[in-house]
């Protein structure tokens, strides 16, 4: 068999999915840092140019692997009331990116215009629809949500303890007395409370001030 041969046999072998789901399986045991179309090959057992033939470009992989996250959103068996439906599909969100390690960072580093995320985003706009003075304000806070659950799982994910002591000393030895005086809820790891209070906090802001019409 020519080599030709051999790499047409192991491009027939390895599907897209193949190359997706080795690519999970990288980014879950080092990280972002540590998904590159080596260490994609590697696992696989194939060569890179097998891996580059299925992905075409980084970018490319990643947004397949981001849409792939926003498919594990499940869009069934959603509370009847806009505002809970609204929450619900965040929570759901914020669920599917912390299954994965950086799967916020893999998330806010793209923009799939794919049908799972743009089934994802339709669900979450017609129930802000419902509930927003415009239309204007039904966009911008499904930006505004998105947005501040992808922020808030990046730094869940990312923010080891010794970040939060550092800080703690910077803000005792320059004498901020803002920060100092709220220092502890500054730095508070109760990620599920604070999410949930940011939700809330930016849906009842939806519901009661119309976005400025140009």
């Amino acid at each position: 068999m020519t080599k030709k041969q051999a790499a047409a046999r192991t491009k027939v072998g390895i599907t897209l999915d193949h190359v997706v789901g080795a690519a999970f399986d990288v980014l879950d045991r080092g990280g972002v840092a540590k998904l590159s179309t080596r260490a994609i090959a590697a696992e696989l057992g194939v060569s890179m140019n097998t891996v580059m033939w299925h992905i075409r470009t980084k970018d490319r992989l990643l947004d397949t692997m981001a849409e792939a996250v926003l498919g594990e959103v499940d869009l069934g068996d959603l509370p009847e009331d806009w505002h809970d439906q609204a929450a619900a599909l965040l929570g759901r969100l914020r669920q599917a990116m912390l299954r994965h390690r950086d799967g916020a960072l893999l998330v806010a580093g793209t923009f799939p215009a794919e049908p799972q995320t743009l089934a994802f985003t339709d669900r979450l706009l017609t129930a802000l629809l419902r509930g927003c003075p415009t239309r204007r304000t039904a966009a911008w806070t499904a930006w505004n949500l998105f947005y501040f659950t992808l922020g808030l799982v990046q730094e869940e994910q990312a923010t080891p303890a010794d970040h939060r002591d550092r800080l703690r000393a910077h803000v005792a030895e320059h004498h901020f007395p803002g920060l100092d005086s709220a220092l502890d809820a500054f730095m508070s790891v109760d990620f599920e409370a604070r999410f949930r209070f940011g939700i809330e906090q930016i849906l009842h802001s939806a519901a009661t001030e119309a976005a400025p019409e140009p």
